[in-house]
Parts: structure tokens; C-alpha cells; sequence
């Protein structure tokens, strides 16, 4: 029996913060769109869960009713070294903390209502075609066409997607693993602190459900070299640092285990392929010291929109779109991304760290303008 293929104007790969973020705004404009994710949601991702309060008006404007949501608002810095020593600062512009499980969720409910079709536990296996004459795509669930097609698929690249091995921003050639806890803690709600160890730091915020989200970067090194055992690891490397010790041993873990993702690089990427749109950690896996990785994507799911909205009422040709987003995006993050990638030596790094923490402790004009780089302007 022959199936149907179903087009629409506009299909996302990834249906995380991005491609909803992006869905939500496609479909104000009255232009069909599909997402298509692996995942069932709601789900829980590994993520810092923080968000940078430059967010907030955004999200508001997609329909999310984050005043009503009671989220905990932070506003303090600390961050520690392995030694012990605590910097403490004003985070300025600040943020608040929300965990993917609820936020992606909530974006999926307001998707659906405004008419996206979401193909949920679905994987895409190939996309053919152009921006000229359209793209065919194929998945789990059957085949579709559609005019654009925008990558928001996260860290892991696609096989079918196509990009250069060389890459500007290269932070190292370490592969990264990032693993993530939802504990219960004695934790001032207000503050965000970040902890280092031995090639790695960990950070704590509060997040929704009166969790608090614990969430740490290290190299795949330091799995190896303690038997690709999580938990040993951590009691061999994390405990290091006494302050870090404290919340693993002193807290309510809601999960015994946790969520591990592995073979993560940061490295700026591209901002499409073969007349695909990329965004969000499909256009680059961005150091979390970068700040708000999830705002980044917020943003660029708003720079990708407004040239869709042009591409589609005929007022520009595909290659200017990409063209156009490009130069966007490297407007937006450029800066950002340097900033972290600067930022990303100086942790994980015992004398380093200690000794910077200390000089930016004697030095808080310093500290707060290296804040402000991880923090973007209100959008």
C-alpha cells in the first residue's frame, strides 16, 4: 500500500529549546511546520538550567506564562576552587532557573495548540534535496517534503548532515562528558555557584519542583582513567574539592542515577549545511562558560525566524536568508564565544584556577565584566 508524503512549509530536526522556540514562532505567522524528535516528552536533558534573565521577555512573548510558574530568581555568584577558595559576586543582570524537563514541555504544549505537527519518537534518517526546489525527507515514521529545512539536533551531528573538519574557535581536542543530578540540598534559592576539580567543574542552581540542578563538565579522560565508572569518579576527583564533597554527600539525590552524555566538543560549527538552517547546539556545542547556552539558543531560534518570515512572503532568496542569518549570528555570539573559550583555560586547573579566583576576588571590576560577556542584551 502506498503511503502518503505530507509537506509542509518549514521542518525542524530536534524538537529541544531551539527548534520549539523557533516551531512556536513559524506557527504565529501562520506557516506549517513539523517537528520531528527522537524523544518522548516530556524528558529530562543534560543542561545547566540556567537562564540568563535576558530570556525572560522573550519567552513570555511565545506564551509561556513564567510569572505564574513561581521560579526561584537568582542573582549571586560563587565560584570555587579546588583549594576550597570561594569568589563571591552579583550576578548583575541575573537569571532564573527552570529545568528542561518543564520548560521544553511547556514550549511542546504551546506548539501543539498553535498547529505544529510534532512527530514524537521519530528519527530522521536522511534529507535530500535543496532550498531551490524543496527537500525530501525521510524518517522512522514515514516520508515528508518540505520548502525549509532547519537542524536543531543538538550536539551529535546527523550523518547526513554535512560539515568541514575545520573549525574557528577551536577550544582543544578533548572530548567532554557532561553528566547531570536533580538533588534536594540546603541551597539559597537566589545564588548559582560553580565548583571546580581536576579537569572539570560542577555547577548548582535551583530549578523548578524545589529541585536543585546539579550538573558537571569533565573530560572523558577522567571517566577512563576511573574505569568508566560515574560514581567512582566522582569520590576519586569531584570530592577533591571539599565544598563539592559536601553537596554530593549531604543531599537528597531525587535520581540514584544520572544523566550522562558523552563525546561532546566545543566547537563553533556552521549556521547551515547545504541549504539546511542550523541552530542551537547544531551550530556550534558552546562551552558552558560561554553563559547561557540555553538563552543563546533562545536567540538564535528569533534571528532564524525573522529571516524565515522574509524568505517566505518572497522578500528574499534562500541564500540571502543564510547569508543574512550568518552574519546575525556571528553578531549576537561572536563575542560570547571567544569570551568563553578564554574563560574555559583558566578552570578545571588547580594552581590556575586558585590563583585566578584570587585575583578576580581583589580585582571586582574585573569579575564583573567578565560576567557580563556570559550575559547577552534583553530580546
Amino acid at each position: 500500500m502506498e503511503t502518503r508524503t505530507e509537506h509542509f512549509e518549514c521542518a525542524i530536526i530536534g524538537g529541544g529549546l531551539a527548534g520549539l522556540c523557533l516551531a512556536v514562532q513559524l506557527a504565529g505567522r501562520d506557516i506549517s511546520v513539523v517537528v520531528f524528535e527522537k524523544s518522548k516528552y516530556p524528558f529530562h536533558k543534560v543542561c545547566g538550567e540556567y537562564i540568563s534573565m535576558e530570556s525572560w521577555p522573550f519567552l513570555e512573548s511565545l506564551g509561556l506564562p513564567l510569572a505564574d510558574l513561581a521560579l526561584p530568581e537568582i542573582n549571586s555568584l560563587g565560584i570555587s576552587s579546588d583549594h576550597g577558595f570561594m569568589l563571591n559576586h552579583p550576578l548583575g543582570m541575573g537569571g532564573f532557573g527552570i529545568s528542561r524537563y518543564s520548560l521544553d514541555h511547556c514550549l511542546f504544549e504551546i506548539a501543539s495548540r498553535k498547529g505544529v505537527r510534532i512527530m514524537q519518537e521519530c528519527r530522521v534518517t536522511d534529507v535530500q534535496g535543496n532550498a531551490g526546489d524543496g527537500f525530501q525527507i525521510r524518517t522512522s515514521a514515514g516520508n515528508f517534503t518540505s520548502k525549509v529545512v532547519c537542524g536543531s539536533y543538538g550536539k551529535y551531528t546527523p550523518q547526513f548532515i554535512q560539515l568541514p573538519e575545520t573549525n574557528a574557535f577551536n577550544a582543544d581536542n578533548q572530548n567532554y562528558i557532561g553528566v547531570k543530578y536533580h538533588i534536594k540540598t540546603d541551597f539559597p534559592a537566589h545564588r548559582i555557584e560553580l565548583h571546580n576539580f581536576s579537569d572539570g567543574y560542577c555547577g548548582i542552581s535551583k530549578v523548578d519542583r524545589g529541585w536543585y540542578c546539579l550538573c558537571y563538565l569533565t573530560t572523558a579522560r577522567n571517566l577512563l582513567e576511573n574505569g568508566k565508572d560515574v560514581k567512582q569518579m566522582e569520590e576519586r576527583v569531584l570530592y577533591q574539592n571539599p565544598l563539592l564533597k559536601n553537596y554530593f554527600t549531604h543531599s537528597e539525590f531525587v535520581n540514584a542515577q544520572p544523566l550522562v552524555i558523552s563525546n561532546v566538543q566545543f566547537k563553533k560549527k556552521q549556521t547551515d549545511s547545504n541549504g539546511i538552517f542550523l541552530l542551537g547546539d547544531a551550530a556550534g556545542s558552546i562551552t558552558p562558560l560561554c553563559g547561557n547556552g540555553m538563552s543563546m539558543g533562545m536567540r538564535a531560534s528569533k534571528l532564524l525566524a525573522e529571516q524565515l518570515f522574509l524568505l517566505f512572503n518572497g522578500k528574499q532568496t534562500p541564500i540571502q536568508a543564510s547569508q543574512n542569518y550568518r552574519r546575525d549570528w556571528n553578531a549576537a555570539f561572536g563575542t560570547r564565544i571567544r569570551a568563553g573559550y578564554h574563560l574555559q583555560k583558566l578552570f578545571g586547573k588547580s594552581r590556575t584556577t586558585d590563583l585566578a579566583l584570587k585575583l578576580l576576588d581583589k580585582s571586582p571590576w574585573l569579575t564583573s565584566k567578565l560576567v557580563s560577556l556570559t550575559h547577552g542584551e534583553v530580546f
